[in-house]
């Protein structure tokens, strides 16, 4: 009797039948971060991926490895570096692989945009979530 841990989405498949299902990205509110959202086919061996983001000006902004990975369906966030302004486009490339990289298994690429900074629909934090620290001379009140 197999008493599944977890959904697969299918049944495992050797690595010539691995490849990258789906890939989606959605920028964070700061617009320096963007949520990544990459999806394989369930496998038998773990398979490598390398996520690169490049600018408009093909600049690498930011890279992430994962090694092995033991998981069909993840999530990430990567983090927009060594940009003051950061709207403008970007392409994500998702490479999979096993040995070796060159050349990779599969490849996706999404490309997306960063829109320009609005006041009006601008990410604050109202720190709704965190206590108020107690007033001087309250330190012992409880709340």
């Amino acid at each position: 009797m197999d008493i599944p841990l977890f959904d697969m989405g299918g049944a495992p498949q050797p690595r010539s039948r691995v490849t990258i299902e789906s890939v989606a990205v959605t920028p964070y509110p700061d617009r320096f971060r963007v949520f990544v959202e990459v999806k394989v086919t369930p496998f038998l061996e773990r398979p490598n991926l390398i996520l690169t983001l490049h600018d408009d000006d093909d600049k690498l902004v930011s890279e992430l490895n994962i090694i092995e990975t033991m998981h069909n369906a993840m999530e990430f966030t990567m983090h927009i570096r060594g940009k003051q302004e950061p709207a403008g486009a970007y392409a994500l490339t998702v490479e999979l692989f096993y040995e070796t990289r060159n050349p990779p298994q599969h490849t996706e690429v999404v490309g997306f945009m960063i829109p320009e900074y609005d006041p009006t629909e601008a990410w604050t934090d109202d720190y709704s979530d965190v206590d108020e620290p107690p007033a001087d001379g309250d330190e012992g009140a409880a709340p």
